[in-house]
């Protein structure tokens, strides 16, 4: 669980009710964290931005799931965030994963439930 490069994965949910590994790209630097779903009109899979406690929707074209994960990568909590919104820091965060709105009940994303990052 350390440090990832910028780049492409999947995610794998563990748990009942888990879906199908989950396309995702990885956004650790500065620049990629920052840009991260900005300008976009959609999202393939899910976008982890690390290390992350907390996003804001400004200048979002689309409303998104959020989903706050602890440095276990064990989901803290799941919200769906509007454009023009700031999310609170999340203090037990270190990693945030963010989707189209509805996507993450889908791949059985909820609090608790531990994911893990597949890097390709």
């Amino acid at each position: 669980m350390g440090r990832w490069q910028d780049g492409r994965g999947r995610l794998v949910v563990h748990g009942e009710g888990a879906g199908p590994d989950v396309p995702l790209e990885i956004a650790s630097s500065y620049r990629a964290r920052t840009k991260g779903l900005l300008g976009r009109d959609s999202v393939e899979g899910a976008l982890l931005l690390s290390p992350a406690n907390s996003v804001h929707t400004f200048r979002m074209r689309m409303p998104i799931d959020v989903a706050y994960l602890d440095r276990r990568l064990r989901v803290v909590a799941v919200r769906t965030m509007r454009p023009g919104r700031l999310g609170l820091p999340r203090l037990r965060s270190r990693h945030v994963l963010e989707a189209e709105a509805g996507a993450m009940a889908g791949w059985g994303l909820r609090a608790g439930v531990r994911v893990e990052i597949a890097v390709e």
